[in-house]
């Protein structure tokens, strides 16, 4: 399962909570029980839904305790130290693209960066990488492969395997061409591939992933989506293993594919979350199979059902367990967010298992239900049935629609989940943060950033530890977010609250510094859309005293600009009242502004500080107090 800034949330939740939703993500045997992590390996850009910190912002410097990515590797492996780890860039910080948007103008550079990460997971934090891949959903070069695949083995890491190219399939035509590329990469890895593959994949002999998938809203059609392709991914397009993105919504439901998770947890200042109905339809295939299984040949244990449906069976290693997975979901209770899913027909139908070779001295199988019924009654996830006997290696069946069955060798018992979730609230109406309870180069809790990369700092007293902007250039893009060159770093609820005051204390950096610093209110459209970002923005030149209100990030849409006496070099106090159509702005407790103006942005939105352009800029004694708007 996959991530992009999608866990930002999680960090900080109350640790009882916490442990819950950690368990019920990687815990064998009792929810998700994932085999697989992928993370992104940080690049300093947005890549949805915020930005990751680069272990490495410039060439001269490395920091591996930046982020929270060691952290939920580190919880995973706790909880099934068996589990892969499958590493990603989405961006590269600026200087490896060597003033181009592109990693590949020196790639021996840009490999010893990526090993740096490898490297770096297993020094610091006894994280063994088990699979690296190559830039998500952008271009690919074979040069760069192929000095990747080198690299690695010179630095006696022969163990990674290289997936590429996490886009489409087109890596497959060019390892038929090179023998020296197909024996560099290890998996073809697709997105969203809808359960087909193509020729030239099949050709090359190597395994096939679905190394994104699902990115669908986790309702109980979410579901019928996950529980389809985990079954189809190989029955129609041979593909082993399928990965979802994302792992968690655990990010502000105002950003984009809110509830594209597996379960959602986004609420850590009241400890809510919810276990979605894709937990336990990922639980009919985890809970009873293990890597190093494989799949029965097909037309001997894989296929569909004339009526519909789909079925795989998977056995261990020794062919001693053995696990079948039905699913007979609907077609208007099963499409995911992409690609177009075709039209069919599921029907109720009577079906007879044959089991044969070894296999049929099995004299029972356990079974576990799920139903997605859409017709008003209760759903069923994930209870166990009464075992069915099996006859002579023989049984039958009543299959309906919308079901999703396991039938196993392997008798389990499922803890009983956690209860007492506490109840759903709102961010909290008063919100101060000093930085001082942080770790260095810890990532700040509820912020969000959308652009540019925000880490706790030593700094001079009183000040102590304080929340730096560390992005000195426009990065190696992953989407258009980061081309506007502002840091953008979000907090605060963006649906009912319209009314806030916001105050904080900020500096330039005295070298490399930014020019402007802002706060804003009422922001809106983020994520890649961050370039296009609404909103209320005040901005402070400090060293030449003068603002820019602003309806907009890009500050095409001036709503009122002048002078700030009362502004200095160092610190300064910035306060942002925002009130119906008024806007007050008060810099170091002297007003700079008291405007009511019809460019004024008066849709909900979240508060926001940030840097014009990139550059150091230092934020501290943090304040935010909103009124829920009636």
């Amino acid at each position: 399962m996959c991530l992009c800034a999608t866990s930002k949330l999680l960090v900080n939740y109350p640790e009882k909570q916490r442990n819950e939703i950690l368990d019920y993500l990687f815990k064998p045997n009792f929810g998700a029980s994932l085999q697989i992590l992928k993370v992104e390996i940080g690049g300093d850009a947005q890549s949805t839904d915020g930005t990751e910190a680069s272990h490495m912002h410039d060439s001269w410097e490395e920091n591996y305790n930046r982020g929270y990515e060691w952290w939920l590797i580190k919880e995973a492996k706790k909880r099934n130290p068996d589990i892969k780890i499958y590493a990603l860039p989405w961006a590269f910080p600026y200087w490896i693209g060597n003033g181009t948007n592109s990693p590949y103008t020196t790639p021996q550079r840009t490999a010893d960066y990526i090993i740096k990460w490898i490297e770096g997971a297993k020094k610091f934090h006894n994280i063994t990488t088990d699979y690296v891949g190559i830039w998500n959903e952008r271009s690919y070069s074979i040069d760069y492969i192929k000095i990747l695949r080198n690299t690695l083995c010179m630095k006696k890491l022969e163990h990674v395997k290289i997936v590429a190219s996490d886009g489409g399939w087109n890596i497959a035509k060019d390892m038929l061409k090179d023998s020296i590329l197909k024996l560099s990469v290890s998996i073809i890895g697709v997105h969203y591939p809808g359960t087909v593959t193509t020729k030239d994949a099949l050709a090359t002999e190597s395994p096939l992933w679905s190394s994104e998938d699902y990115s669908t809203y986790n309702n109980e059609v979410g579901a019928g989506c996950w529980a389809r392709i985990l079954n189809q991914n190989y029955v129609n397009g041979f593909m082993t293993s399928t990965i979802s993105w994302n792992l968690i919504a655990s990010y502000y439901p105002s950003l984009p594919f809110n509830r594209c998770g597996l379960m959602t947890a986004n609420e850590p200042w009241s400890g809510y979350y919810r276990v979605d109905s894709p937990i336990w339809i990922t639980a009919h295939t985890t809970h009873f199979t293990k890597i190093g299984w494989h799949y029965l040949a097909h037309g001997h244990g894989v296929g569909k059902f004339k009526k519909g449906g789909s079925y795989v069976a998977l056995t261990s290693p020794k062919s001693d367990q053995l696990t079948i997975i039905i699913e007979t979901m609907s077609h208007d209770h099963s499409y995911c967010i992409r690609p177009q899913l075709p039209k069919y027909n599921v029907e109720p139908q009577n079906i007879t298992i044959q089991l044969n070779g070894s296999f049929t001295s099995i004299k029972q199988l356990q079974v576990w239900y799920s139903h997605l019924n859409f017709q008003g009654q209760p759903f069923v996830l994930f209870k166990k049935l009464s075992a069915i006997p099996v006859r002579n290696g023989s049984f039958s069946l009543s299959l309906g629609v919308d079901e999703v069955i396991t039938l196993t060798t392997i008798d389990v018992e499922q803890e009983k989940p956690f209860s007492n979730i506490p109840p759903s609230a709102s961010f909290p109406a008063e919100y101060f943060d000093n930085f001082e309870n942080y770790s260095l180069y810890a990532e700040p809790y509820n912020f969000a950033p959308q652009t540019g990369s925000f880490e706790v700092v030593q700094v001079e007293k009183p000040y102590n530890k304080v929340m730096r902007q560390t992005v000195l250039h426009t990065p190696v893009m992953w989407c258009l977010a980061d081309f506007i060159n502002k840091s953008v770093n979000i907090i605060g609820n963006a649906n009912k609250r319209l009314d806030v005051f916001v105050s904080v204390e900020a500096r330039v950096g005295s070298v490399n510094g930014t020019n402007e610093i802002f706060v804003a209110s009422r922001v809106s459209q983020l994520g890649c859309n961050t370039i296009s970002a609404h909103g209320n923005f005040f901005f402070l030149n400090p060293l030449k005293k003068t603002f820019v209100l602003s309806a907009d990030l890009a500050q095409s849409k001036i709503i009122k600009k002048g002078i700030v006496p009362s502004a200095k070099p160092g610190w300064n106090q910035i306060s942002f009242f925002t009130k119906d159509n008024v806007l007050i702005g008060v810099v170091n407790h002297e007003m700079v502004f008291n405007v009511n103006s019809s460019l004024i942005v008066m849709k909900p939105g979240f508060v926001a500080v940030g840097t014009s352009p990139f550059g150091l800029a230092d934020f501290d004694n943090f304040l935010l107090k909103t009124t829920e708007n009636k």
